[in-house]
């Protein structure tokens, strides 16, 4: 296949956030390009985005459902290969199922929809698709989450025993979707973001990192849900005791409400063996302890790393002591789903780096997780591990 991918993308219109960063991680390895997209409901706005993202008006369409539309009745070629979806959750379902029935790979921001019911609609029109269909869990795509990855599945910390996973933010404390705050306005309404507020946004990264590390499922979960903010319709905090489908025990909590706390994802996990933790906001290093009290400090970009992990090697992308972090962590997620498209495309069998990516079953366990969550809010609630 000798031209780049064509992508189409649907939100991520003036003001927008997420879609920026989705734009730049998708074109940074060079095997991407923009061609089109609906960035915005309200189609002048959609137009606008044709001047900064140097597109013809043509391609900046008024509804997704005009971009199916179009861009089917195109030759191949011409049309776009794959859209992103970065609209806000209630849209989620009915966009991806539109893109992936007229025959578009799809990527999709998490969570996957907002109700299992959706999720498990969704995973049955991607496999009877058979397009490929990547979910941005985009703390997988860290070269460090990934050689914790390897290192649990080493064996190097024994059984895993404990897993204490955390994302607090503190951006929620005042009340600033009575502000118009853009970014808060959807996620503290239940008609844009589902059922869950912060579990939904940040909790949903927080199961997903402590499954991805592990490579087990949570089977139950207990949940203290919480609204610190008067009025807020949504929690905007909430604490989660978990256990595993190994016998193991966890600790979850995400809260949107906690003053000095940015982006401060963390996990720790202990085995019989040993243990190790790793911090968002020091993404380059990932600590291994042993049992005698010693502590093995991987850096990010070293010879060590390869004799562990190729997926970790494989996310690398500059040397050691030049830091890399959220943008190169989406294009990893990028890199290998479109690696697989052009599998697809080719004809051939992709490889098992270039499946390392969040798909649709990690969509439909991010689900049950949030629904989980909403119904237990003090009782134990299972949930099923398919």
């Amino acid at each position: 296949m000798n031209r780049k991918l064509r992508m189409g993308m649907v939100g991520g219109g003036p003001e927008a956030f997420i879609g920026d960063v989705h734009r730049k991680a998708a074109v940074l390895d060079g095997g991407v390009e923009l061609v089109a997209g609906c960035f915005s409901q309200t189609p002048q706005k959609s137009k606008q985005m044709a001047a900064p993202l140097y597109l013809d008006e043509a391609s900046c369409y008024g509804s997704y459902k005009e971009m199916v539309e179009k861009e089917s009745a195109l030759p191949d070629g011409e049309r776009i290969d794959f859209v992103s979806i970065v609209t806000p959750n209630n849209s989620h379902f009915p966009i991806a199922t539109a893109f992936l029935e007229a025959g578009f790979h799809v990527v999709l921001d998490k969570p996957m929809t907002s109700s299992v019911e959706e999720a498990l609609a969704l995973r049955d029109t991607v496999k009877q698709s058979g397009k490929v269909f990547a979910l941005t869990h985009n703390y997988t795509g860290y070269p460090m989450v990934k050689l914790a990855r390897d290192v649990v599945k080493r064996g190097t910390i024994g059984k895993v025993l404990k897993v204490i996973v955390q994302y607090p933010q503190g951006w929620l404390i005042r009340p600033i979707e009575r502000d118009g705050v853009k970014q808060a306005v959807w996620r503290t309404d239940p008609k844009f973001s589902g059922a869950a507020g912060c579990m939904g946004d940040l909790g949903t990264h927080a199961a997903n990192l402590a499954e991805y590390v592990t490579g087990l499922r949570i089977a139950e979960i207990c949940a203290d849900l919480g609204t610190v903010v008067e009025g807020r319709k949504l929690d905007d905090d909430g604490n989660c005791l978990i256990h595993f489908d190994n016998g193991a025990r966890g600790l979850l909590f995400a809260s949107q409400v906690c003053i000095g706390e940015l982006n401060a994802l963390r996990i720790s996990v202990h085995g019989t063996e040993g243990g190790l933790r790793w911090r968002q906001e020091y993404p380059s290093d990932l600590h291994v302890f042993a049992e005698d009290g010693t502590i093995k400090t991987y850096r990010y970009g070293t010879a060590a790393i390869g004799e562990i992990s190729e997926a970790a090697v494989a996310a690398t992308r500059l040397l050691f002591g030049h830091p890399e972090a959220f943008f190169e962590a989406f294009a990893n997620i990028y890199k290998n789903a479109t690696d697989t498209m052009r599998a697809a495309i080719e004809g051939r069998e992709p490889t098992e780096l270039e499946l390392d990516f969040p798909d649709v079953d990690d969509g439909v366990r991010g689900m049950r997780f949030i629904e989980a969550v909403v119904e237990s809010n003090g009782q134990w609630v299972q949930i099923p591990t398919a």
